[in-house]
Formats: structure tokens, sequence, C-alpha cells
């Protein structure tokens, strides 16, 4: 009976796979240029923060501290994403065999939860600015959140060509939205010039809170998903099922678990059933399917010969 098995990484046939078969150990010049996007666009943000928030203070304006708020929250999330996007390249050790790829859904996690109390604090401040109306300077309201947009829209473009890795995806999204925020109060600000409703600038805090908390609501729920093992969204755990079990002389198919080793790896594991021996071929076709239309980078699968009188231990209604 064999046992689990893995690609061999001496196999010339994927010069660039890991060997746990994922796709992220390699080509270390895109490593490096993440590196420079997570520097500039942090350093960008940084700057756009200071002049946000201190010309917000001198407007008077609660739309432009909201945003200036929103933007401090997202030099957070890019030095957290930064970090753990580092830390994942780091190779797996005898004490850590998985390396530290865990810790990008962990800086996700705490992203959100720092995001939402920033959010708080920001709602609470509009709200009382409705019921008390400030004056506001209209024209530095707009001249400020056009150079955010600016910021926001060369940020994301730093990210754009990462898209096949959903962390860096996420960040390019992320700041594209920022951009679409800081658009909004640029029309608020022509808005308070040209009707004097002063009632516009707290109200259009509330609409960006709100935008934001949309996105930061589906980061924390995926973010709490992975931490607790669960699997990744638009992964259908069934319909890999019935994949193995279609494969040639599965007879069945049972401890079958999806869940996240990263962000952006996702590993499975399962136990197939038997009617005939199968060799290296079978395995490397098998895990090669899963990692092409499954995006699964690290699959383990041990393989049974049906045989009378042996039942798998693991082979029980709560092992899936």
């Amino acid at each position: 009976m064999p046992g689990p098995s893995h690609p061999d990484p001496r196999n010339h046939d994927h010069p660039h796979e890991s060997c746990d078969g994922g796709l992220f150990h390699h080509h270390h010049h895109e490593v490096a240029d993440y590196n420079r996007a997570f520097a500039v666009g942090t350093a960008l943000n940084i700057g756009f923060v200071i002049i946000e928030g201190g010309y917000g203070w001198i407007a008077g304006s609660m739309a432009l501290i909201a945003d200036a708020g929103h933007n401090l929250s997202d030099v957070l999330g890019l030095l957290l994403a930064w970090g753990a996007h580092w830390l994942s390249k780091k190779p797996p050790s005898a004490r850590k065999t998985y390396g530290l790829r865990r810790i990008t859904i962990m800086a996700s996690l705490t992203s959100a939860v720092l995001l939402l109390a920033a959010l708080g604090a920001i709602g609470w401040e509009a709200l009382q600015r409705l019921a008390d109306p400030q004056p506001v300077e209209g024209m530095i309201v707009i001249i400020v959140a056009a150079i955010g947009v600016v910021i926001n829209t060369a940020t994301a473009l730093l990210f754009v060509r990462g898209q096949h890795d959903l962390n860096i995806k996420g960040a390019y999204l992320h700041m594209a939205a920022d951009a679409a925020v800081s658009l909004g109060v640029v029309i608020a600000g022509v808005a308070i010039l040209l009707t004097g409703w002063l009632w516009l600038d707290p109200v259009l805090s509330l609409v960006i809170v709100a935008i934001v908390l949309i996105g930061t609501w589906h980061l924390l729920r995926d973010s709490l998903n992975l931490s607790i093992d669960g699997v990744p969204t638009g992964i259908d755990v069934e319909e890999i099922r019935r994949f193995l079990e279609r494969q040639p002389g599965v007879q069945g198919v049972h401890d079958l678990h999806v869940w996240a080793l990263s962000t952006t790896d996702t590993a499975l594991t399962v136990h197939l059933v038997m009617s005939k021996p199968a060799g290296n071929r079978f395995l490397e076709r098998v895990q090669k399917e899963l990692r092409e239309h499954y995006s699964i980078d690290h699959a383990t699968i041990q393989m049974e010969r049906a045989e009378a009188g042996f039942v798998c231990p693991l082979d029980r209604q709560h092992c899936v």
C-alpha cells in the first residue's frame, strides 16, 4: 500500500516547482519587484496621510479626516502585507515544516480588525458633526482629495502586474477603491462650494465608512475562515470529490480535507481506495490536474487497496 506521495522535486519536468508542488518559491525577481512596490506605495501613502490629515484639520473637513484615517489604515495594511509577503518566502525548517506562509492569513485578519476599529471611530465623529455641521474650506478639500486620487491610482498601478497573487490583487483593488473614494471627496468639495450645504461633509464621511466597511467585512469573513482551516472561497469540495471518484481505478474517496496554507496557497489531503495498484504516473497526473483546475498547490494523496477485511480507521462520517 503506497503511502503519501508528493511530486519529486528533482523531476526536471517541473524545474520551477517547490518540494510541495507549490509555485511560489521561484521567480526571485518578482519578490524584489513586490518589495519595491510595497516600499514605494507605503512611502506615498504615509506622505499623503500627513498632508490630508493636516489640511483636513485646517479646513475643518471631516470627510478629509475620515479619508486620512482610512489611508492610515491602508499604510498599516500595506506594512502588514509587506511583512507577511516577505516572511512567507522563508524556507521551511525542522520546527516550521510549512515555513511561515500562514502569517499572510494572520496579517489579513489583523488588518481587517484594525480597519474596523478605525471605521468605528470615524463613523462616531461623523455622526457628531452631522448633528452640528462645521464650516468647511471647500477648495482645500478639492485640492487635497485630488492629490489623493493621483497617489492612490499610482499606488494601485504598482500592483497591477501581480494579479495572479490574490494578496497582491487585494492590495491593487483596495488602492483602486481608495482612488474612487478620493474622487468622491472631490465631488463633495465642489458641491459644498456651489451649494453651501455643510451637512454634505459628514454625510460623505458616513458614505466612505459604509463603502470601506463592505470590503472590510468580506476581508474579515474570509480571513477568519482561512484562520480556522476553512475551505478557501471558490473551491467546491464536492466537485473535487467527484473529480477524484472519476479517476481510473478509484473505488472510494474518504478523509478529504482542503485548507489554506496561506492567502495564496491551498493544500489537500485525501485517501483513495484503489481497485488495482497505481503508480507515480497516476499521482503525477492527479496532482497536476488539482493544481491546474482547482488551484491546489500541495496535494498529499494516500492510496489504499480495496481488500476484504480492511477498513481504514479514517473512513468515518466525521472524517468527510
